[in-house]
């Protein structure tokens, strides 16, 4: 499974938090003392200490009330440069009154999620089959005990880009008839049963469709293209956005803003040049893998890609969620099968 923050998960062993490309993303965001900056995803904290070790400002946002709460000793111990904030990183620009120096996104799962059996986002363990990040709101167990078997093929197959979304989607409603899903173990044992176990595959079978579910539990594609839209909002001219991503799906939405908000746009090419609006970011480079000694030292760290951006002078842009092309899903609080 996708583990954001960078955390070691291999192996079976707990996770230790190791913020990946930690160099890489200092380089890009360029803080300095007095600088605020944002940390959208602050997890067990490492992107947050850094920034702070160089004499900045941080604001550091969290959904998990538990991420809050282990944070709240950093917090008294920078002694008012860190001020936490349980929420949402797509409300991001609501959190100063003022514009900011840049902002940092690392999109995924932190060490104490996959840690916690009782969270339900991992099968590494056995426990509840929940994956809600905020800890509120319909369950995974709901999705899967309630949504029509045509949903449950598009959030396996679109989100967890599973080649058998059918197969596994068909294996569920059928034996939810009999007893619902209530644990992870259970779930991804299923998964198994019905497609196998290919010695020549890396991950378990259960891996992309347990993908698919925590995305759309927690509306991590949406939350992400929306805090794009934020941090255009939130930043100061000059300021630096970076975007770590775990994921091809992730990835593809940071490149198609930075892309877009790089160039300039108007409705139409007949249309007079007054009438188009000016780059609101220039890209900051290309596309940033971590190094080999990286990798071979977390194996996270492999499939991660940073992405920066610098922000202009030119007025925020309207939101435009279609310009991302995201699938269109069910709402996740639309439990009952119909």
């Amino acid at each position: 499974m996708m583990a954001g923050h960078g955390d070691e998960v291999a192996g079976g062993g707990p996770a230790r938090h190791i913020p990946v490309m930690l160099d890489e993303v200092l380089a890009a965001l360029k803080p300095a003392a007095g600088e605020t900056f944002i940390d959208g995803t602050f997890g067990a904290g490492g992107y947050t200490r850094a920034i702070l070790d160089t004499g900045a400002n941080v604001i550091a946002i969290d959904r998990d009330p538990d991420a809050i709460s282990a944070g709240r000793d950093m917090e008294r111990a920078f002694e008012g440069r860190l001020r936490l904030v349980h929420g949402v990183f797509s409300d991001l620009d609501q959190v100063s009154e003022q514009l900011v120096d840049g902002i940092v996104l690392d999109i995924g799962m932190s060490s104490m999620q996959l840690d916690q059996a009782e969270r339900g986002f991992s099968f590494r363990g056995d426990g509840p089959l929940d994956m809600r990040m905020a800890q509120s709101g319909p369950t995974a167990a709901d999705i899967v005990n309630n949504f029509k078997v045509g949903d449950l093929i598009r959030i396996f197959g679109l989100l967890g880009e599973e080649r058998h979304a059918g197969r596994v989607a068909r294996m569920i409603e059928k034996r939810r008839l009999m007893r619902p899903f209530e644990r992870t173990r259970d779930l991804a044992d299923a998964i198994e049963g019905v497609l196998g176990n290919n010695p020549k595959d890396r991950i378990h079978p259960a891996t992309r469709s347990f993908q698919g579910l925590r995305i759309f539990v927690n509306d991590e594609l949406g939350q992400l293209a929306h805090a794009l839209f934020a941090a255009e909002r939130a930043l100061k001219p000059g300021g630096r956005l970076v975007v770590v991503t775990f994921h091809s799906l992730e990835d593809r939405v940071v490149k198609k803003f930075i892309t877009e908000r790089s160039s300039n746009a108007s409705g139409s090419r007949h249309l007079p040049a007054v009438a188009q609006k000016l780059p609101t970011f220039d890209k900051a480079g290309g596309v940033i893998a971590a190094s080999e000694a990286e990798s071979r030292e977390n194996s996270r760290a492999r499939s991660a890609k940073l992405r920066a951006a610098v922000r202009t002078d030119a007025a925020a842009r309207d939101e435009n969620i279609s310009l991302f092309g995201l699938p269109s899903l069910p709402a996740a609080d639309a439990t009952r099968e119909r």
